[in-house]
């Protein structure tokens, strides 16, 4: 590839939104691009293959965006070529009344990954410093605190540090953490929420409940930019992707994760003299059928 997308797109030093681009694309062209992600399909295949067998570590992709964005077909033009018995997603709604009764990261815990596997978090424990900052009052509901005046810079602060703390236990106990945000521009999600209305075929996907959030567009950004800052770590770090062009994220996330996944030093299990031995004895048995 033209571009190295895993050191392009990963933040290492503070984050500005303002700064960073929702339409770049690189070198490449929408077919190459094409071309390029069918092929990177494979290795992702083969090394989750590895990752089944190595069966000593997990990988958990964490994706965060705006409504539009392109979260949902990423999953499935990046994932669509993996086994699907190494790999699960989670997609977190609105808590329920027993998640609620649970601290934030309780159903997160639920949802990891076993060892051998890929977990796919669309939408994740990133929420409750993202929607949940934008609407402070929806923290009330886990009965905890009795006004959204409890909801101060304290506050956050804790939360970003339960965040933390939650991640560099799970890199220091077999789970490698890659966190992408698809980057799509005010413009864009306005242009693809359109589409949905008037694409009969893409009818299904629109929700009236995405404008009010539109409307805070700015807003979510500002908590964006700072959960970013305030969470990207050497065990857990985030990478900020162009989203505008839904073909340009799909193929730059696939790289980000087979880079990621060929850094774990994969192997695939040795087997014992006497396995080997006991393979000649089958081998032996089965041609003199």
């Amino acid at each position: 590839m033209t571009d190295n997308f895993s050191d392009d797109f990963l933040i290492k030093n503070k984050f500005s939104i303002k700064k960073v681009s929702t339409e770049y694309k690189g070198k490449i062209t929408k077919e190459e691009g094409v071309q390029m992600l069918i092929q990177e399909k494979e290795k992702l295949r083969e090394l989750q293959e590895k990752l089944y067998a190595d069966g000593s570590k997990s990988l958990l992709v964490v994706l965060q965006a705006m409504d539009a964005a392109g979260k949902d077909s990423l999953i499935e033009h990046v994932f669509g070529g993996v086994n699907p018995q190494g790999c699960n997603v989670t997609s977190f709604k609105t808590p329920s009344s027993k998640e609620y009764s649970h601290d934030f990261l309780w159903r997160h815990y639920l949802a990891l990954p076993q060892k051998g596997m890929i977990g796919i978090f669309n939408r994740s424990h990133y929420e409750s410093v993202l929607v949940c900052k934008v609407h402070p009052e929806y923290n009330l509901s886990e009965k905890t605190w009795d006004s959204v005046d409890d909801f101060d810079d304290q506050f956050w602060e804790n939360r970003y540090e339960s965040i933390r703390n939650f991640e560099k236990h799970l890199a220091q106990n077999g789970t490698t953490i890659v966190k992408i945000f698809l980057n799509v521009s005010k413009d864009e999600q306005k242009k693809r929420l359109l589409d949905r209305i008037n694409e009969q075929e893409k009818n299904w996907k629109f929700s009236a409940a995405d404008l009010p959030e539109r409307a805070l567009f700015d807003e979510y950004m500002k908590c964006y930019e700072t959960a970013i800052n305030e969470t990207s770590k050497d065990e857990a770090p985030w990478y900020v992707i162009p989203a505008d062009n839904k073909w340009f994220a799909r193929l730059s996330a696939i790289q980000i994760i087979i880079d990621t996944l060929e850094k774990m030093d994969l192997k695939y299990p040795k087997l014992s003299e006497e396995d080997k031995a006991g393979l000649d004895d089958a081998k032996k048995q089965l041609e003199s059928e």
